[in-house]
């Protein structure tokens, strides 16, 4: 039984949505505008916000409304897929959006805190908005294919509203209430940012060894030490493009996430500690807008390797 059957019991499987279903998504990077993307090809009526004009431009050639005040009162939901909790909370709480929420759905993509989307919950009640926390796993491709998957944390009754609007991005995974979903969240990106960090740092000893960068790819890829990460971020190395998939900045504030969750719980997490040291220190190095296997450059300063080379 999928998600989506188990929620639809008893009041019925909700509506699908319709070529006047609107729907409006405030926040348009490299995951926002690719969410955007999605909802306009699924036949939603799609308003955008950021505040680059120019992606707001992009989206709007490809058939988005600019959101307005005004059309933000008409929507049936918002989506927010934003960089980070102090970007949410503007957003959110301090925009005046709940107020012209009132009973409407709020569908946050972001990874923050759980923290944050709670009170945001919190404060949402009192309007009448309904808040799914969906963050999300997947790049921009599977964004724009709907492929991602969703992590929601959401009660039953609001994930049955809001399923409709869900499916048209991802697969559903109902991981429990709100803030699960964004804990979820950095539990996975601790995951992955850590397999990243060891497969740049161990495909650098195989460059300083004298191994073919090519070679070492393919026997690495075909054993033991073989990871997602590895098999999707290491050929980046060698065609030398560094271009964000996933922003390495972003890599570092998750982690830091990870921290603080951790910190608040008394739980340590040394490992984590010491991958987010490496993390900053590429940030520091101005290796934050590109692509998390950046981590890369590091390495090959330190080691005095070319990473992609075959010496």
């Amino acid at each position: 039984m999928t998600i989506s059957e188990e929620i639809s019991a008893p009041n019925g499987t909700p509506p699908a949505p319709t070529s006047t279903s609107s729907v409006g998504i405030i926040g348009l990077g490299a995951m926002g505008g690719s969410v955007a993307h999605r909802l306009v090809t699924a036949g939603f009526q799609t308003y955008v916000r950021d505040l680059n004009p120019e992606a707001v431009a992009r989206l709007t050639e490809e058939g988005a409304s600019a959101m307005t005040d005004e059309s933000v009162a008409t929507l049936d939901v918002v989506f927010t897929s934003l960089p980070d909790d102090r970007t949410l909370r503007t957003a959110v709480l301090e925009s005046g959006l709940l107020s012209t929420l009132r009973g409407k759905i709020l569908i946050d993509l972001s990874t923050t805190l759980p923290s944050t989307i709670e009170e945001i919950a919190e404060q949402a009640a009192q309007y009448d908005v309904r808040v799914i926390d969906s963050p999300v796993s997947g790049g921009p491709p599977e964004a724009r294919d709907g492929r991602l998957v969703l992590m929601v944390g959401a009660s039953d009754a609001d994930l049955e509203v809001a399923t409709p609007f869900l499916d048209a991005i991802g697969t559903i995974q109902h991981v429990g209430g709100v803030g699960k979903g964004k804990a979820i969240k950095i539990v996975n990106n601790t995951m992955a940012m850590g397999n990243v960090a060891v497969a740049v740092e161990a495909f650098a000893l195989g460059r300083k060894l004298g191994l073919d960068a090519q070679r070492l790819y393919d026997v690495i890829n075909q054993s033991g030490g073989r990871s997602f990460h590895f098999s999707k971020r290491i050929p980046y190395v060698l065609d030398r493009d560094l271009s964000p998939r996933f922003a390495l900045y972003l890599a570092e504030k998750d982690l830091r996430l990870a921290l603080a969750v951790a910190h608040d719980s008394a739980f340590a997490m040394p490992a984590a500690g010491a991958i987010h040291q490496i993390f900053e220190a590429a940030r520091a190095k101005g290796l934050g807008r590109l692509d998390s296997v950046a981590l890369i450059k590091l390495y090959e300063e330190m080691a005095g390797i070319d990473a992609a080379g075959s010496d």
